[in-house]
């Protein structure tokens, strides 16, 4: 069993929390609480991930992330 990292970004907005995965396409989701969308997220990570073995696809993985937050007037 192979064991991966991915960067996760979770965002707040008036209708919960919602996650997703850079790394991996199309993977997100959401969730009403943050212990929820944290939950779910690891569970959409392992769908994908075993899709793309299941395909015969890379698992991609980056090696260094960094977020930061810019703020700016329009």
């Amino acid at each position: 069993m192979n064991r991966y990292k991915f960067s996760v970004i979770i965002e707040k907005d008036e209708d919960g929390y919602y996650a997703l995965v850079p790394e991996l396409k199309g993977c997100y989701t959401h969730g009403s609480s943050y212990e929820e969308v944290y939950e779910r997220i690891q569970d959409a990570i392992r769908l994908c991930v075993e899709d793309q073995i299941a395909c015969g696809e890379a698992v991609h993985q980056f090696e260094h992330v960094s977020l930061t937050m810019v703020e700016l007037a329009v």
